[in-house]
């Protein structure tokens, strides 16, 4: 049996020291890119700056034959951009594949002075964060790393979304977890061939009209997706770490995409996958509350005193939950506010 006093010691000799809370900065958009595509690679510093994060994808989108440049791609912009305030991550092949050794050696050996996250996708339960967790800390050690290299599961597997209170405790170098729809779906066996969003036929229908009950019934479209990013919601918060919403696949249809965005940002995920550039705005914009959610919430903050009680603010009970449900969406402003100029102009803070 382990001590619990050994869970934030380094599983490496020289390995750094694990981090005890994990940091939030600003991750409204993961954006994706393909290293292995000299064009793509090419972009990534014009988006350096305009997007949270930037992700090296090598793992799906990558055919076979380009597995190594895809992992040479990623060295090359760890080693020759200068990524500011925008954070880059890398998504690895899966535990089961004969790529992700390779992929998370190059990531702490050649790239890890610039890489902040590993993706690890196809996560089923403890035993895969362990492993991952044990290697990484072995590669920091030998590449003298000075800090920690943390690691972000996607949930693909119903055996996934099973385990996921024990996948989010199962080390002190877990950052977030993302839901992957598509893989989820065929792994579950939805008839669905969406990535992401809704689906027409998930739906539900008014009662029929006593007085003419052969008329047309309004129908409303349903989410899919609710209960599994409530879940893992409630994981994330349990053990401290951060939920996102993962890829929505039709890129023209933003505001669809706007729609499934809203719904994960209001059941509390910090942010989602951008694909397109056309998503990074949407991203960035669902995920930051409006000027007017700020101000309401710091008008409900300064009328409630000490934040005990209860008041009537237009016409609306306010009281101390109202408060702690304001300061949420002040505390979030606030931390966007600092590295986002606009926004800092938006809410009237002051950069």
């Amino acid at each position: 049996m382990r001590s619990p006093k050994d869970f934030f010691r380094p599983l490496a000799v020289g390995a750094p020291e694990p981090v005890r809370e994990i940091p939030f900065r600003p991750s409204r958009m993961l954006h994706f890119f393909p290293p292995n595509n000299e064009k793509m690679r090419s972009k990534v510093p014009s988006l350096v700056g305009k997007v949270d994060v930037l992700v090296a994808n090598l793992e799906d989108g990558v055919p076979m034959a380009e597995k190594d440049a895809a992992r040479a791609g990623l060295v090359d912009v760890a080693q020759n951009v200068d990524f500011g305030s925008t954070q880059l991550w890398t998504r690895v092949n899966s535990l089961d594949s004969p790529w992700c050794l390779a992929d998370i050696r190059a990531a702490v050996i050649e790239a890890g002075h610039a890489v902040d996250v590993i993706i690890l996708p196809k996560v089923e339960g403890a035993e895969d964060i362990h492993y991952a967790d044990r290697l990484i800390a072995q590669l920091e050690a030998e590449a003298g790393l000075t800090r920690p290299i943390l690691l972000h599961a996607i949930l693909e597997t119903a055996r996934g979304v099973a385990n996921v209170e024990e996948i989010c405790l199962a080390s002190p170098r877990m950052q977030g977890l993302s839901l992957g729809p598509a893989d989820l779906a065929a792994n579950r066996r939805m008839k669905t061939t969406r990535v992401g969003g809704g689906h027409p036929d998930y739906l539900v229908r008014s009662d029929p009209d006593p007085d003419n009950p052969d008329a047309d019934r309004a129908t409303f479209q349903q989410d899919l997706w609710h209960y599994t990013i409530a879940r893992m919601v409630d994981a994330c918060v349990m053990a401290g770490i951060l939920p996102y919403y993962g890829p929505f696949g039709d890129i023209r249809d933003t505001t669809a995409c706007a729609d499934q965005f809203r719904n994960a940002y209001l059941l509390g995920c910090v942010g989602a996958w951008s694909l397109h550039p056309d998503q990074i705005a949407v991203a960035k914009e669902v995920f930051s509350p409006s000027a007017e959610q700020v101000s309401h919430a710091r008008r409900v903050i300064d009328a409630m005193g000490d934040g005990t009680g209860a008041i009537m603010l237009d016409g609306k009970m306010e009281d101390d939950a109202s408060v702690k449900q304001c300061q949420v969406v002040v505390r979030l402003a606030e931390q966007l506010a600092a590295s986002d100029p606009e926004l800092a102009a938006l809410y009237e803070m002051g950069s």
